[in-house]
C-alpha cells in the first residue's frame, strides 16, 4: 500500500474515536445522516440540471466539460490524500469523498466492533450507493462485505469448480465479515440503507453503468486471481498441442480409463496433426480417442453416455464434433489441442433417436446435423454463439429414404448435400430467410436407360457448379446446380439440382468420394485408392497395397513437400509423366486395419489391425501383465498392458469365432471356446495348439471356461445347459489332455462355473450355476469317462434368478458363496452346507450385477481390506467388503453403453478390464483404492440428525495423494434435522463452515460459524454440549481424527465423497 493511502487512515482514525464517544448518546448521528442525505438528494438535483444544460450547449460546451472532469479526478486524489471532508458541487468529487470516508471509518474497527456497527453501515450504504468498486489493496472488514455483498450475483455464476477453489482461499475472518446476516443493525441502519440505496443506487445506475461493468470484470479477476485460475481462458490463450503432456495430479475417481483397445470401423479415421508427431482421431463405443502414434499414448474425450455415431472436424483439425445415438443424446464439440470440451448441444434431437449423420463447414462456424428419427429433421447450428436451438431446421419426407452421409461446399457455407442409398439431396441456406431450401430429384434406371445402384457418399465438384454421388457399381452421377441471378430487389426462387450425366470409372462399388488439393479420390471394396482430375480423367492409383475394402481416407493437413532430387514420388499415368505429389494421408479398412501412407516413396505402414466383429472373451495373465482379447470373427490378440505393446496373435479359419478366454492358475495355458462348440487348449506365449487336436463335443456356443486351482481339470459350459470336464493326464510319459464327462444338468443358461477347494482337503470342486435357480456341485473324484456325478443340487431364490457367484474372500472364519440375483440381492451362502446366511441389499445402478470378481490383494497387510469388481448391463464398479447393504461403498461408471460382454481383473488389482461386445472394444480402467468414497463412523441418537461434508477439488486431490490439507482448507457441513428451526419452523437444511489447522494427519478442532441460508431466519448452532469424534477411515492412510463441537441431540454420518 502506498503512503498516500495509509496517510488519510491515520487521520481519521481520531475522528474515528471521537464518533465512538459520541455514539454512547441516544442517536446523536441521526440529525448528520439526514444532512448528508439532504445534501446527497440536493447535489443529485443540481447534477440532473446540470446535465440538461450541457445537452443543449454545443461541441465547445461538450470539450469544457471534458476538462472538467479531468480537474475533477486530480482533484479527487488530491482530496483523498489531505483531508475526508465530503464537498464539491460535481457528483465526482462527492463521491470520492464518500469513498474516502468509508476507507477512513475501518482504521479502529478491531477496537471496538460492536460501537462502530452503525457508522460502518452507514458508510457502506452510501458507498454501495454510489461506488459500486472497492480497493482490493485495502483489508478493512467493512470493504470485504461491500465488496462480498455486490458480488453475490456473479459468484452465482461461477462453476461449482470455481466455488470449492474460492472456499479454499479465504480466511475464516473473512467468512465472517462476508456474510451481511452475521452483522447485528439497528432502526437508523435499516432506515438509512432503505433511503440511500434507493434514491442513491437509481442515480449509480444512470451515473456510472460503465464503471460498475468494470467494477464486476476486476471482481471476478480477483476471485480468479485468487483460486488459482488464469484470466484467460486455456483454449483461447493454447496454440500448440498440449495433450500428451503428461498429468502428474493424481486420480480423483475409484476407476479411470487409461486405454482402449479397438475401434469403431463404421467411423472415420481423421489425421489430426503431422508436423512433429502423427496423431490420429477415432472412435471407440461411445469415447473419441485422439492417438499419438510416435509416443504411444492415447487421450479420451469422455462425455458421450451412449455410443457415438457421428464425427466430423473442422479442415483446420483444431475443432472436433461428435454425436451419439440413444436417449439423451448429446453432440459435443471439443478443442484437439486441449482435449475441453467447448460447447455442448442437449437437445439436438428430443423427438428422435440421435444424430444418424453430422458436418463442420471449413471454417469450424456452423455445425449441420440429420437425425436419426423415423421422420429426419436437417438442422444447422451456430455453435460459436453457444445457442441451444438451431439456426435452421427442414423436415425430409420418408420417401427420401435414411440420409447417412452429409457434407458441406467447401467454398460456401451455405450449401450442403446429403444421400441415402437411393436418394440425393442438396440444400441451399438462405440465412435472412431463417430458410432451407432443398432440391431432391428423383433418379431411377429410366433416367440414364442404365443400372444406377445405391449411393455411397456425395461432394461437391472441384469446379463448384456440380454434385457428384458415388454409387456401389463404381459409377458417378453427376448433377448440375442451377443457381438463380442474384437480385437485391426480387427474389428469384430457389436454387436446383437436375442429373445431367452418369460416369462408369470402375468396375468395383465405390465407397469413398473426396477431394484434396486437384484431385478426385475414390476408395472401393477391393482396396484399390484413385485420382482423378477435375474432367474425371485417371491421374493416378494405389492398387497393388492388397488392403480391404476402403472404409475412411484421411489427407494430411501439412501440403506435400516439393520434390527434390532426393525425393521419391512415383510418376502420374498421363502423357507427360509427371511427378504425383500427393500429401500423405491414413488409410482405414473394413476390416478395422489402419495404415499410413508416405506418399514420398510410397511406403505403407500398417499402425494397428484390431477385431472386426464382437469381443466376448477377455482373460488377464496370473501373474504377467498380459490380457488376451478373444474376438467372434476369430481373432486372438495380445497385449502387454503395462506399457500399450501388441506381442502376438492368432486368427482362426473362418467359422471358428471366439466366445471365452480363460488363463489356467499357472500361466502356461490358453483356455478357449468358440461360438461352434469347439474347444481348444493353446499355449499361452504362442497361442499354439497344447493338445493335437481341438475338442469337439459341444453343438452350441461354449460360454464358459475354468482351470482347478493346481491345473488338474478343466470344465466348459455351452448355450445348451451343459457342463464337461476335461483331465490331464499322463500318456506315454507326456501329459495330455482328455475329455472326462459332460451332463446336461441344468434346464436354463449357465450363469457361473466355478472350481473350489474342500476346506479338509486340497482336493478341487466344481459348481455351477444357472438361471434355472440352482446350485449344482458335481462329484469329481467320483466321475468316470462318460459319466459326471452330481454331489447335490440346492435352490438359491424363489421369485429372481441368480446371475453370478464368485468365492468370497476370507473376512471371517466361516467360508461362504456370494451370489447375485436379478434382483439387486447379493446372497451369502455357506460353502459346505449351502445354506443362505444373510441377505443383502447389492449395487443398484439401474441393471443387476452380470459378473463380478474379488480385486485381488497386493500384499497380506491388505488381506483384511478386500474390494469386489462388478459389472451390470453397461456399467462398471467397485464395492468395499464386507457387503452389509450400504449403498454408499459402491461407486460405477458407463464402461459399454450398449451393452458389457465380460469383465477381467489383473493379477495386482490395479486394473479393471471390460469388453464391450458389439462395439468392438476393451477397454482398461486403473483402480484407485484412494479415490474411493470412504464411510465415516456413524453415531446415533433420539433425534437423528445426519451431517454430510463437501469437499473442494484440492482436498480431493491431497487425499488421493496421501497428502495433508493444505493450511486454510474448508469443509462445508450440510445438517438435515427432523426437528424444525425454532426461529422460522423450516426443517432446514442448516450449515456452517469449519476450518482444519494444517497439521500431518488432519488433527484440528472445527469451529462452526453461524450461516444464514434462509431469508429472515438466524439458523445458529446450538452451544457444544459434548465434543464427538469421528474416524476418517481412508485406504493406506492412517486414520485420522476430526473434532467437531455439535450439540447431544445429533446423528453424525459423514461422508468423504470424491464425487462431489
Amino acid at each position: 500500500m502506498s503512503d498516500a493511502e495509509e496517510a488519510p487512515r491515520e487521520a481519521t482514525g481520531e475522528n474515528g474515536e471521537t464518533e465512538m464517544k459520541e455514539e454512547e448518546e441516544p442517536n446523536p448521528n441521526y440529525k448528520e445522516v439526514e444532512n448528508l442525505q439532504q445534501e446527497s438528494k440536493d447535489n443529485t438535483l443540481v447534477w440532473r440540471e446540470s446535465q440538461e444544460e450541457e445537452r443543449k450547449t454545443g461541441e465547445e460546451e461538450g470539450e469544457k466539460e471534458e476538462e472538467k472532469e479531468e480537474e475533477g479526478k486530480e482533484d479527487k486524489k488530491i482530496v483523498m490524500e489531505e483531508t475526508e471532508e465530503v464537498a464539491g458541487e460535481a457528483q465526482e468529487k462527492e463521491a470520492s469523498g464518500i469513498q474516502e470516508e468509508t476507507t477512513v471509518e475501518t482504521q479502529e474497527v478491531t477496537e471496538s466492533m460492536s460501537r462502530l456497527e452503525t457508522q460502518i453501515t452507514d458508510s457502506q450504504s452510501i458507498t454501495s450507493g454510489i461506488f459500486p468498486k472497492t480497493q482490493r489493496g485495502s483489508k478493512s472488514k467493512p470493504s470485504l462485505q461491500l465488496e462480498d455483498a455486490e458480488t453475490d450475483e456473479l459468484l452465482r455464476g461461477l462453476s461449482t469448480q470455481l466455488e470449492f477453489l474460492d472456499l479454499d482461499q479465504i480466511s475464516p475472518e473473512e467468512q465472517q465479515i462476508s456474510s451481511p446476516e452475521r452483522q447485528p443493525s439497528g432502526e437508523l441502519e435499516e432506515k438509512t440503507d432503505r433511503m440511500l440505496q434507493d434514491e442513491l443506487g437509481r442515480e449509480r445506475r444512470d451515473l456510472e453503468p460503465e464503471n460498475r461493468e468494470e467494477g464486476q470484470e476486476s471482481r471476478v479477476s480477483d476471485i480468479q486471481s485468487e483460486a488459482g485460475i488464469s484470466r484467460e481462458s486455456l483454449v483461447s490463450s493454447t496454440t500448440e498441442d498440449i495433450l500428451f503432456e503428461r498429468d502428474e495430479s493424481a486420480p480423483v475417481h475409484p476407476l479411470t480409463m487409461t486405454w482402449s483397445f479397438g475401434w469403431n470401423s463404421s467411423l472415420p479415421v481423421y489425421y489430426i496433426r503431422e508436423e512433429k508427431q502423427r496423431v490420429l482421431l477415432y472412435v471407440c463405443a461411445h469415447t473419441a480417442i485422439i492417438y499419438n502414434v510416435f509416443r504411444n499414448d492415447q487421450h479420451h474425450l469422455q462425455g458421450h453416455a451412449n455410443i457415438i455415431s457421428c464425427l466430423c472436424v473442422s479442415e483446420d483439425r483444431r475443432w472436433i464434433a461428435t454425436a451419439d445415438k440413444g436417449p439423451d443424446c448429446l453432440v459435443i464439440i471439443w478443442d484437439s489441442f486441449t482435449g475441453i470440451p467447448v460447447h455442448t448441444i442437449f437437445d439436438s434431437c428430443p423427438e428422435g433417436n440421435g444424430i444418424r449423420a453430422m458436418a463442420m463447414t471449413h471454417d469450424a462456424k456452423y455445425l449441420a446435423t440429420i437425425s436419426d428419427a423415423e421422420v429426419q429433421k436437417v438442422c444447422i447450428w451456430k455453435w460459436t454463439l453457444a445457442v441451444e436451438t438451431p439456426a435452421c431446421t427442414l423436415e425430409l419426407p420418408k420417401r427420401y429414404g435414411v440420409q447417412n452421409y452429409l457434407t458441406f461446399n467447401p467454398t460456401n457455407n451455405k450449401e450442403l448435400v446429403s444421400n441415402s442409398k437411393t436418394q440425393a439431396i442438396y440444400y441451399a441456406w438462405y440465412e435472412e430467410r431463417d430458410t432451407l431450401a432443398h432440391s431432391a430429384p428423383l433418379l431411377t434406371e429410366k433416367t440414364f436407360n442404365k443400372l444406377v445402384g445405391k449411393f455411397s457418399q456425395s461432394i461437391f465438384h472441384l469446379n463448384l457448379t456440380q454434385i457428384l454421388s458415388a454409387t456401389m457399381e463404381g459409377k458417378l452421377v453427376v448433377w448440375d446446380i442451377h443457381r438463380p441471378p442474384s437480385s437485391a430487389s426480387t427474389f428469384l426462387g430457389f436454387p436446383y439440382i437436375k442429373p445431367c450425366k452418369l460416369v462408369h470409372l470402375q468396375k468395383e462399388g465405390i465407397t469413398v468420394l473426396t477431394t484434396i488439393d486437384s484431385y478426385i479420390v475414390t476408395g472401393d471394396i477391393k482396396g484399390n485408392i484413385k485420382f482423378y482430375d477435375h474432367t474425371l480423367s485417371i491421374v493416378n492409383w494405389y492398387s497393388h497395397l492388397k488392403l480391404g475394402a476402403i472404409r475412411t481416407l484421411s489427407f494430411s493437413k501439412t501440403p506435400a513437400t516439393p520434390p527434390t532430387e532426393k525425393s521419391n514420388y512415383p510418376p502420374d499415368c498421363t502423357l507427360k509423366g509427371d511427378l504425383f505429389v500427393l500429401r500423405n494421408f491414413i488409410i482405414g479398412t473394413s476390416d478395422a486395419t489402419v495404415y499410413h501412407l508416405t506418399t514420398d516413396g510410397t511406403k505403407l505402414e500398417k499402425l494397428f489391425v484390431e477385431p472386426k466383429d464382437a469381443i466376448c472373451a477377455i482373460s488377464c495373465h496370473p501373474y504377467q501383465p498380459l490380457i488376451a482379447i478373444g474376438s467372434i470373427c476369430g481373432m486372438i490378440k495380445v497385449w502387454n498392458y503395462e506399457n500399450k505393446q501388441y506381442l502376438f496373435s492368432r486368427v482362426f479359419e473362418k467359422g471358428l469365432g471366439v466366445q471365452s478366454l480363460t488363463y489356467n492358475p499357472e500361466g502356461a495355458l490358453l483356455g478357449a471356446g468358440f461360438i461352434e462348440g469347439t474347444v481348444y487348449i493353446l499355449d499361452a506365449m504362442s497361442l499354439e495348439n497344447e493338445s493335437p487336436e481341438p475338442f469337439k463335443y459341444s453343438r452350441t456356443s461354449v460360454t464358459h471356461i475354468s482351470f482347478s486351482h493346481d491345473s488338474q481339470y478343466m470344465a466348459t459350459a455351452d448355450r445348451s445347459f451343459t457342463v464337461a470336464v476335461y483331465m490331464l493326464v499322463v500318456r506315454n510319459g507326456q501329459r495330455v489332455w482328455e475329455y472326462l464327462a459332460r451332463l446336461r444338468s441344468h434346464r436354463k443358461s449357465i450363469r457361473s462355473l466355478l472350481f473350489g477347494v474342500y476346506l479338509d482337503s486340497n482336493e478341487p470342486r466344481l459348481l455351477s450355476l444357472g438361471t434355472d435357480r440352482l446350485l449344482i456341485e458335481y462329484d469329481l473324484l467320483r466321475s468316470y469317462k462318460d459319466c459326471l456325478e452330481v454331489l447335490d443340487i440346492h435352490r438359491t431364490d424363489q421369485g429372481c434368478y441368480p446371475t453370478c457367484m464368485v468365492w468370497y474372500p476370507p473376512l471371517t472364519r466361516e467360508l461362504f458363496l456370494l451370489i447375485c440375483n436379478s434382483g439387486y440381492k447379493v446372497k451369502l451362502f455357506n460353502a459346505t452346507t449351502k445354506m443362505c446366511r444373510k441377505t443383502l441389499m447389492g449395487p443398484a445402478y439401474g441393471s443387476p450385477i452380470e459378473q463380478t470378481q474379488v480385486l485381488p490383494v497386493r500384499s497380506t497387510a491388505e488381506l483384511q481390506k478386500r474390494y469386489l469388481v462388478f459389472i451390470n448391463r453397461d456399467k462398471v464398479g467397485l464395492q468395499i467388503l464386507p457387503v452389509d447393504g450400504n449403498p454408499h461403498k459402491t461407486s460405477a461408471i458407463v464402461c459399454h453403453p450398449n451393452g458389457v460382454a465380460g469383465i477381467a481383473v489383473s493379477y495386482d488389482g490395479r486394473y479393471a478390464f471390460t469388453a464391450g461386445g458389439h462395439d468392438h472394444s476393451v477397454v482398461q480402467w486403473k483402480i484407485t483404492l484412494r479415490a474411493f468414497a470412504y464411510e465415516l463412523r456413524s453415531f446415533p441418537n433420539k433425534e437423528g440428525t445426519s451431517t454430510h461434508a463437501v469437499l473442494s477439488s484440492t482436498q480431493i486431490q491431497c487425499a488421493a495423494a496421501g497428502q495433508s490439507q493444505p493450511r486454510g482448507s474448508q469443509f462445508l457441513f450440510l445438517t438435515t434435522s427432523p426437528s424444525p428451526c425454532t426461529a422460522c419452523g423450516s426443517p432446514g437444511p442448516l450449515s456452517w463452515q469449519c476450518d482444519v489447522e494444517e497439521q500431518k494427519q488432519l488433527r484440528g478442532t472445527f469451529l462452526p460459524h453461524r450461516t444464514n441460508l434462509i431469508p429472515g431466519c438466524q439458523h445458529s448452532v446450538p452451544p457444544a454440549i459434548c465434543q464427538v469424534h469421528i474416524f476418517l477411515f481412508m485406504a493406506d492412510i492412517e486414520a485420522s481424527t476430526l473434532n467437531l463441537n455439535m450439540s447431544k441431540n445429533s446423528q453424525l454420518n459423514l461422508l468423504w465423497n470424491h464425487g462431489v
